[in-house]
Parts: C-alpha cells; structure tokens; sequence
C-alpha cells in the first residue's frame, strides 16, 4: 500500500506521543513492504535527507503559532497529499484536523483520523479553542473514513455522543532496560535514585501538583522533571522557582537518553488528567517501572492492578502514596513487574503496526 501519515510535527521524533508514533509505526510499515510518507513542519524538523529508514519526508512550511501551528501545516498535507499523490490511504492525526479530512477523500483517496484525547479539556485553550475542539469531535464523524481512537474510555465517548463507533488502536511501547550511562552522570543521577515524571509542561498535566507534593515527601532521592512546552513560559518559570535542591529540571529529553531515565528510575509519576492511551505511561511501564497514577479512567484502563493511584480533589493524597512507595520498595518491585506483562501482553509497537495495517486493508476494501 502505499500511505502517508499528517496532522503531526514530523520525524524522527523530537517533540512527543505522535511523533514517537508515526517513527515506530512508519518504519514497521516499511519493513512490511509498504510505501509510507510522514509530513513533517519546517519550523520542527532539521532533519534534511528525503528518506529516514525507508519512510519518505515530506516537510512543508506552517505558522508557528499556538493556535494556527497545527492546523496550518495539516491544510497544506490535505491539498498536497490531493493535488500531487495517489495514497491508498491517509492517516490523519488529532481532531482538530477533522476539517481538512474531506480534502483528499474528494479526491478518492480513504482517510482515517486518530482522534486523541478530549482536548477541549485542557486548560491552555480560550473559549474559541475549546470550542473548536469540540465541533472538530463531531466533524471527525462525518469527514473521515474511520475514526480511530487510542483508549477503550475515548472509544466510549464517541459512541455515546455522537453515536459513532471507533476503530479501538492504542499506542504503543518498548519493554526493555537501558544501563546508566551518560545521561545519569550529566544530572548528577544515580539508578533508581530518584524518581521520574515525564509530559509536556502544561497546568493539565499538574507537574506543580507533583513539585509540592514531593517537597513535603523525606527522601533523601531526587525528582526529574523531563519535558518543556513551547507555549508554557509562565508556568514553567512558577515550576522551576521551587527551592527544593533535590528536583530537576531537564526540559526534552529524547531517543537514547529518555530511555536512560526511564530505564533507572524508582518508580514514575503519570500526573495527566487529559488524554487517551498516555504514551509516557505505557513508555514507564515498558522499561519497568512501578507507576503512580492519577485516578482517572484512562490510567485505570491501561494501569490495571499494576500500579498506585492518588486523586488530586484529597488534599496530601499523592505526597502521601509518594511517601509510601519511597518507603516500600517490595510494592514498587512487584508493581513493575506486573506493568511490564501488561506491556508486553497488549502494547507491543508490533502489535499496534499490526492493527493499523490491518485497518488500511479493510478501508481498501470498503470496510471499516
């Protein structure tokens, strides 16, 4: 087949959750003997050669903006991908490119959308944000082929509101270990010395939540904070004012080093409350680690018995489960023991390639 994969900033990954998805998947695609082309945005990708392990890039400009970013660049892929290809089948990632879904579909060609999370409800959009979100959930529905969702709680949702029913696709993850290396020796980090939170910096994914609660924690381990946001200077200024010597700041992280302090950590710390399939989540359980999770029905779907829950509405709950796993390193054991089963049993990259092949096959076909 050949197919193509827009709505993303581009590989190889650089930024987050999509991008580490369209690299594993695309190049597996590859490997199966599939032409796969990954649109990528100038403002993001430096990488210059026209192939990155067989899949063909395609980088067009965009407007770096915090709202017009996105949805700038994936209106250029839809007319590109209409006027000069002939793609089997397009996969289209985040809602708010719903709109620009029925662009190449005139053009005959089989468009399916991966919706994400319910984004509307994150905390950085405006009133004109989230109400676009929320008219791009319905257009999903009627301008793509097939919807595809990453978490059995999302799957719900659109059923329920829109009556539209959704080709269930998680993300995937790795299971395996990295030694401590260089990127440990950099912060000053020995293994399983601290403990690791992984997102975007944004107020819905409460890394300050984390921060306090871990500067009232008695440890004598650090916290390492990975991630930044391009958009989030004032909340990352409040985050990194803390006067606790023991936290740490990384900003991105990525490739070999990510997997270095995911690989050595104590346990994980999975704060998000916004989202599908969290793919920090899945990546903390792949390399082994016991996670701490918001109770929230996405965490629950994927974590199952193997982790630790804390609630934000009870006020000391996770400085309180913190201080348990700090002080109980047998449940932190078992706990990741269990994640890694989980990982290796349903959130293979194989597994997931697997599902998404089997999808274009049946668009081709007419089926959903």
């Amino acid at each position: 087949m050949n197919l193509a994969l827009m709505g993303i900033r581009g590989i190889p990954a650089n930024y987050g959750g999509f991008e580490t998805f369209a690299e594993q998947v695309a190049t597996r695609l590859v490997k199966r003997g599939h032409q796969v082309t990954v649109y990528g945005r100038s403002n993001n990708i430096k990488y210059r050669e026209p192939y990155y392990h067989g899949v063909r890039l395609v980088i067009l400009p965009t407007i770096s903006h915090k709202y017009l970013d996105t949805v700038a660049h994936t209106f250029l892929c839809a007319w590109h991908a209409a006027l000069r290809e002939k793609y089997d089948a397009i996969l289209v990632c985040n809602s708010a490119n719903a709109i620009f879904c029925i662009i190449p579909r005139l053009f005959g060609q089989k468009v399916a959308i991966n919706v994400d999370g319910l984004e509307w409800q994150r905390k950085k959009w405006n009133k004109l944000g989230q109400w676009y979100y929320k008219a791009s959930e319905w257009l999903s529905t009627k301008l793509a082929d097939v919807v595809v969702t990453d978490s059995k709680f999302i799957k719900r949702y659109y059923l329920e509101k829109f009556k539209q029913d959704s080709v269930f696709i998680p993300y995937g993850a790795p299971t395996m270990k990295v030694p401590a290396n260089d990127t440990l020796k950099r912060y000053g980090l020995r293994p399983r010395d601290y403990v690791l939170y992984v997102s975007r910096l944004e107020p819905e994914n409460n890394a300050h939540l984390v921060v306090k609660a871990f500067e009232q924690v008695k440890t004598d381990k650090r916290l390492v904070v990975v991630g930044d946001a391009p958009y989030s200077t004032d909340y990352i200024r409040e985050l990194k004012a803390t006067k606790d010597p023991r936290i740490i700041f990384t900003g991105y992280v990525f490739g070999h080093g990510y997997q270095e302090l995911q690989s050595n950590a104590y346990f994980y710390v999975q704060a998000t409350e916004v989202g599908g399939t969290h793919p920090a989540l899945l990546e903390g359980m792949g390399f082994g680690n016991c996670v701490l999770a918001n109770d929230v029905p996405e965490h629950r779907e994927v974590l199952e018995d193997a982790g630790y829950f804390f609630t934000t509405s009870e006020n000391g709950d996770l400085a309180s489960k913190m201080q348990y796993l700090l002080d109980h390193p047998e449940a932190v054991a078992g706990a990741a023991q269990k994640a890694v089963e989980i990982i290796k049993r349903d959130y293979t990259w194989e597994k997931i390639t697997e599902d998404y092949e089997a999808l274009f096959l049946r668009m081709l076909a007419g089926k959903k």
